[in-house]
């Protein structure tokens, strides 16, 4: 259940693109799908999971949604899909819902997931 910030920023999304609010829904479902002790919050201007740390945040731009992951930069890129050049995060642009099947996200939100905790 989504919590009033959450639902706030959900809202304001769907009223400016209503596309991209269903992109935004769909890796939510994706995410929260993948365990369920995953808990979202609003942060940095998006939706930021946990589950028992950090793994994946969801950010809304003007002509796409970027699924970012703060130690992206320790995951496989098996797909070539991750962007980024910074020491630690990496992203995923997606500009459909396509693209969560087309660039195997779900193997990326696992990976996130799996990944060991730095001290």
């Amino acid at each position: 259940m989504p919590t009033e910030r959450i639902s706030k920023l959900l809202e304001d999304m769907r009223l400016l693109d209503p596309e991209r609010f269903e992109l935004v829904q769909a890796l939510r479902k994706a995410i929260l799908g993948l365990d369920s002790f995953i808990s979202e919050e609003v942060k940095y201007g998006g939706i930021l999971f946990s589950a028992e740390k950090p793994f994946c945040g969801i950010f809304s731009y003007a002509k796409h949604v970027s699924l970012e992951f703060g130690a992206g930069a320790s995951l496989p890129d098996k797909f070539k899909v991750l962007e980024g050049e910074g020491k630690l995060r990496r992203h995923i642009k997606l500009s459909s819902a396509q693209d969560i099947a087309e660039k195997h996200v779900g193997e990326y939100l696992l990976l996130a997931l799996r990944a060991p905790q730095k001290p």
